[in-house]
């Protein structure tokens, strides 16, 4: 909890690499993320927040149970948790992150990093020790992921046409209103609905036009 409360983002992501647990509580019940918020250092809640550690994403490059293949290609694992760990969730940077990494750049690959999105997002939710935030985030991802399968089905200019989308911006006053559109509807399909961040999420937009 110290290097938490104390700003430190760098020494907080060590920490968590090296298998520090991010729900055990201090003496008042708080968490490191509670403890971080409570004092504003939301640098380290947005770090601590958005750890996943690659032997959790890993679990899916082995085959379990009676499936003969694995969900996920072991060649797929880097670049998606690459994406996975990232604090920047702009539609843009997503995209782009895909679009660097020629492994994770087509349909099939797509397809399968989407679907396990959905697995961890699910995970997340059921597990005792539920976490809204990454389940979420996992959802937004997957739903970019499905986004970027229909471009480069669809469209000759591909990847670049839905990045070219996102940016365009309304004539009148350039808002990016597609971008819009992307974000509200991942937020719809959230399957979840009992989940407390989601209804927050839509008391939060459902008042405001686009």
């Amino acid at each position: 909890i110290s290097p938490a409360n104390s700003g430190n983002k760098e020494i907080t992501w060590m920490m968590l690499e090296a298998g520090a647990e991010t729900d055990v509580v201090n003496s008042v019940g708080r968490t490191a993320a509670q403890m971080a918020a409570f004092v504003g250092q939301h640098d380290c809640v947005t770090v601590i927040n958005n750890f996943f550690p690659r032997e959790r994403l890993d679990y899916y490059t082995k085959p379990q149970g009676l499936d003969k293949e694995p969900k996920l290609p072991v060649k797929l694992a880097g670049p998606l948790h690459k994406i996975i760990t990232t604090t920047n969730m702009h539609p843009v940077k997503i995209v782009l992150l895909v679009k660097e990494n020629p492994l994770l750049a087509e349909v099939e690959a797509l397809q399968k990093s989407y679907r396990v999105l959905d697995l961890i997002c699910e995970k997340c939710m059921k597990q005792k020790d539920m976490n809204e935030v990454l389940a979420m985030k996992m959802h937004y991802i997957s739903c970019i992921f499905q986004k970027c399968i229909t471009f480069l089905k669809e469209r000759e200019d591909k990847l670049d046409g839905f990045i070219k989308s996102l940016l365009k911006g309304r004539d009148k006053d350039g808002f990016p209103v597609y971008q819009e559109k992307l974000i509200r509807e991942s937020i719809r399909k959230f399957p979840y609905c009992e989940a407390t961040l989601l209804q927050q999420l839509v008391r939060s937009i459902a008042p405001v036009e686009i």
